[in-house]
């Protein structure tokens, strides 16, 4: 892995004229974006789909003819108020009251690079220290190749997202709670795939929904408790007891813990190398660290061989 702690976010990009497109490139190389296209008559349905976003550029004169120009941004902004929109204007000017509601800022191609400071406010605001980014990717793929043992288990580079999209039908919530952090882990996946990945037939009477949802429960547990190891220490003293809803709405495949931080996020594919054609299953990682952030207090714990012979987990031979 070149970079394993290097964080990017994926925006949809928007916008028609060729030199806009070549500048918005240079800029998403140059402040870790990822773009992606999509066509003005396509985009609401992009964005009812599960794409994880953390915003979105946009053309003021990129729009359909139900929805041209700002009047995209303002229905993009009612579909999904979660994502900053960054709107190209041809040239500068004031945007009205009720534009800015739905626009985070506006900018032009020779004044791009005024966006530096409002990225990093809207879609890096939080800071997740190298170490914890790398020690998540390693033992969670360490925790899914131990349960899936027959399956490659590949891992993407880790992003921040925005939105509050929902991946899959299956997931799974577990606290975390230390001194310097509280809020989430959250694994998605999509039943059909864990259900090939787990080996169970459609016509086995075994196979059934309780025996996915404990094979994600266990995966979750194993990532859990080697993050505890490693990240939490529960002699501190601290105790905590504030609690924000959590809020659900299964049609609209929607979740927010009350928060309008932005998520860590990872996504695991499992491959079957003894059969390559068979379709890959996806595991979806977040850390919504909703409720307490302090990363100037993180810290990895570090076992000592004494503490090993001192807790009985170590004896002389």
């Amino acid at each position: 892995m070149e970079d394993a702690a290097r964080l990017v976010s994926k925006v949809l990009i928007l916008e028609h004229d060729p030199a806009a497109i070549e500048r918005l490139k240079a800029f998403c190389d140059g402040h870790d974006l990822v773009g992606l296209r999509a066509q003005a008559d396509t985009v609401l349905a992009v964005l009812k789909s599960n794409v994880d976003l953390g915003g979105i550029f946009l053309s003021e004169e990129h729009g359909v003819a139900e929805a041209p120009g700002l009047a995209l941004a303002h229905a993009i902004h009612q579909l999904r108020p979660e994502l900053p929109i960054f709107l190209r204007q041809r040239d500068k000017a004031a945007l009205a009251e009720r534009d800015r509601n739905a626009v985070r800022a506006a900018y032009t191609t020779d004044t791009i690079d005024e966006l530096a400071p409002v990225i990093e406010e809207s879609i890096f605001c939080l800071v997740y220290p190298n170490a914890l980014v790398r020690g998540i990717r390693e033992i969670s793929v360490s925790a899914l190749q131990a349960l899936f043992r027959d399956k490659l288990v590949l891992s993407e580079a880790p992003h921040v997202v925005r939105d509050r999209i929902i991946y899959g039908e299956v997931f799974t919530l577990i606290p975390l709670e230390s001194s310097w952090c509280r809020g989430y882990m959250m694994l998605q996946t999509e039943e059909d795939a864990m259900r090939a990945a787990v080996g169970l037939e459609d016509d086995d009477p075994s196979a059934t929904f309780r025996e996915l949802n404990n094979t994600l429960g266990e995966a979750t547990n194993l990532i859990w408790g080697a993050f505890k190891n490693r990240y939490i220490n529960y002699n501190d003293g601290a105790a905590h007891l504030t609690q924000i809803p959590i809020v659900i709405n299964h049609r609209h495949k929607y979740i927010s813990f009350g928060s309008q931080d932005p998520q860590l996020c990872f996504r695991y594919t499992l491959t079957d190398p003894a059969r390559p054609d068979a379709p890959p299953t996806q595991v979806h990682q977040r850390f919504i660290f909703n409720l307490a952030w302090s990363p100037d207090d993180f810290k990895e714990n570090k076992t000592s061989v004494e503490d090993l012979f001192e807790s009985g987990e170590l004896e002389l031979f």
